[in-house]
């Protein structure tokens, strides 16, 4: 479905930033019985739900008259914000997330951890620099990009 994702990407990233907003995540899956085409967009101070009809009204147009047909099957096409937790993936979410509480699991422990939660103090193309709590001691420890197989914004409670 790796194509799918890359090609509704293409035609729908230039639609969405026309609105000057972000385009966060595209997924397409399988739920059931039925397929699901999910755009994730953003702003600064948030998505509205006027924001999210108004440019999956646009996105359905663009997506119904590419042709070939990129699907290989009916879908439903949602749009919406990715939330308060939302992924950081490309480097303008990870310099925008710097001073931000954050969330981060690696591919393999370290120090018999997978699961970090953090203020992010520093960014680089090849690291990141997490300050975070280990009972009552405070942290700071840097962590390879590629050591790193998710990461996303986070509700210090």
């Amino acid at each position: 479905m790796a194509s799918v994702v890359e090609t509704v990407q293409k035609e729908v990233e230039p639609l969405i930033e026309s609105h000057q907003f972000d385009l966060v995540d595209i997924e397409f899956v399988k739920e059931g019985k039925s397929w699901y085409l999910r755009v994730y967009i953003d702003k600064p101070g948030g998505i509205t739900i006027e924001d999210c009809a108004e440019v999956s009204d646009q996105i359905s147009e663009k997506l119904d008259s590419l042709e070939p047909d990129p699907f290989p099957q009916a879908y439903f096409l949602e749009v919406s914000s990715p939330g308060a937790e939302r992924p950081i993936k490309t480097s303008n979410d990870w310099q925008r997330a710097v001073g931000q509480y954050i969330h981060i699991s690696l591919y393999a422990p370290i120090d018999g951890h997978k699961v970090f939660e953090g203020t992010l103090d520093e960014y680089s193309k090849i690291t990141i620099q997490l300050t975070y709590m280990e009972k009552t001691r405070k942290i700071s420890k840097q962590f390879e990009l590629k050591q790193i197989g998710f990461a996303r914004f986070a509700i210090k409670f």
